[in-house]
């Protein structure tokens, strides 16, 4: 019995219908519909869970046909393909055909898989949660309950005082204690660091630890939307505002009132879009694109940037009156080079959510990887640290993650026992001196990926054993393989 999802793709162009096909049948019960008539026909006789349709078809656009989807088997999941991304197209995808993703061509494979994926799992949530609103119907006096201990462990999981990972000496600390200070207060935050620092988690901490904690908290990626799109999420509309408008939508400003809205990339925000924003902040209301009547909000807002916003408001790129409102207190995540101490328990913090996730098995990491790590400088912070142990998991094969499942970029990193190696890092010195420092990243990184067996090393690189040895003695390699518990160095074979 197949118990794959059944996925319906619906495209008049036979080879793009044949080529998404072919990479997608190995995950799903692949259909295929190259007309609407046939598609219709496949949902009246197949139980389809997820339709990928092509908006530009001969017969009616494919927003049209989702629509129609909508009204008639509304359980089915349904996205939009297109080579085109016109902003009506993606807002009448939203709003008229309930879209769940809107996929842009050309498609990556692994990013088209992990969307459909993600979809399956939305259509088995969803049948799970009308399975079990029947159930919570025969108990309503238990609903209430249950939402105020979830709201409860949701603020447990943000507090100042250990909802952030990180040691006793790390810098942290000082980042920490001025959320925990400001938090109370209702005043705006204005959060900077580079990206993948922890921007959005800090937020959180900020608004669960607020007096608004039990209100809602929304967030808005500023940067990637177009100013026409932005308004509409942020303050909504009427019906008819703009085509593909077919009913009023209520915005993020309203949703989140009485709670906490985050906008993240403010700085990416274009100066048409700047003077709307700063009207909410001074007047506390927001006018619906189409309305003439505005409403009145309250909420807090916090705001973050990787850029420069000082620097931004000197070079007239960004209001200053606009920058005042936002930043009453700016808090400043360091980012993950500065905090080697931490690395340690945020590695394994990251790898028990990465094993719940994952469903693998891993107990923790070497020292030599934990050691690896510490050396890198980790340019995309976090997120990067996060991706690095997703990939070790998946590869490793032991309970414990060596530093051979480590990537080349940070294997290569410069260890402080070999100083000598920022010639190549800088480009700095002689062509002796850099010649001598790659070579000397090679082999570092040639013996940690054969677990510094020197014999498979040597016939990698083309070299005796006493040739590898020398070399090994020439660059202080010598000194960081006692670090490998399986090296001979530590007594292994």
């Amino acid at each position: 019995m197949n118990t794959a999802p059944t996925l319906l793709i619906v495209d008049d162009e036979i080879l793009s219908l044949e080529s998404l096909a072919r990479n997608l049948h190995e995950e799903f019960d692949v259909k295929t519909a190259s007309t609407i008539r046939e598609a219709e026909t496949l949902l009246q006789e197949e139980w389809i869970q997820i339709i990928l349709c092509d908006q530009r078809m001969p017969e009616m656009s494919g927003v049209e046909f989702l629509k129609k989807v909508r009204e008639q088997w509304p359980e089915v999941i349904r996205m939009i393909i297109s080579g085109y991304t016109d902003s009506e197209d993606v807002i009448s995808a939203v709003n008229e055909a309930g879209i769940f993703q809107y996929i842009t061509k050309p498609w990556h494979p692994d990013n088209l898989l992990l969307t459909l994926r993600n979809a399956a799992r939305l259509y088995s949530l969803q049948r799970q949660n009308e399975a079990l609103s029947v159930e919570l119907k025969m108990i309503p006096g238990k609903l209430d309950e249950t939402l105020a201990e979830k709201r409860k462990r949701l603020r447990e999981n943000y507090r100042c005082e250990d909802g952030i990972v990180r040691s006793a000496e790390s810098c942290m600390n000082t980042v920490c204690e001025k959320v925990r200070l400001v938090a109370p207060y209702d005043v705006s935050v204005l959060l900077t660091g580079e990206s993948g620092t922890g921007k959005e988690l800090a937020a959180r901490a900020l608004h669960y630890n607020s007096l608004r904690w039990d209100r809602p908290f929304v967030v808005e990626n500023c940067g990637a939307l177009p100013d026409e799109l932005l308004e509409s999420e942020l303050f909504g509309y009427k019906r008819g505002a703009f085509t593909g408008a077919v009913e009023d939508r209520i915005g993020l400003f309203e949703r989140a009132n009485g709670g906490t809205v985050f906008l993240d990339e403010i700085g990416e925000v274009s100066a048409a879009f700047q003077v709307k924003l700063l009207r909410v902040l001074q007047e506390g209301e927001i006018r619906p694109l189409g309305s003439g009547r505005t409403r009145k909000v309250d909420v807090r807002i916090i705001a973050a940037t990787n850029k420069n916003l000082e620097k931004e408001v000197r070079e007239g790129r960004f209001r200053e009156d606009l920058y005042y409102r936002l930043a009453t207190l700016t808090i400043t995540l360091p980012p993950l080079r500065d905090r080697k101490q931490d690395i340690p328990l945020l590695a394994n913090s990251l790898l028990e959510t990465a094993v719940r996730e994952m469903g693998k098995s891993a107990k923790g990491f070497t020292q030599e990887a934990i050691t690896c790590m510490q050396t890198y400088h980790w340019p995309g912070n976090v997120r990067e640290l996060q991706n690095e142990i997703r990939h070790m998991l998946i590869m490793g094969q032991r309970e414990e993650l060596g530093a051979d499942l480590l990537t080349p970029r940070v294997l290569r990193a410069i260890p402080k026992e070999m100083p000598f190696l920022e010639t190549m890092a800088d480009l700095n010195g002689t062509l002796k001196e850099r010649v001598e420092a790659l070579e000397a990243m090679i082999l570092k990184e040639t013996l940690i990926r054969h677990h510094w067996n020197k014999s498979r090393a040597a016939k990698e690189l083309g070299l005796s054993r006493v040739g590898l040895r020398n070399k090994l003695e020439r660059y202080g390699l010598a000194k960081i393989e006692h670090l490998h518990p399986d090296s001979e160095a530590a007594g292994g074979q």
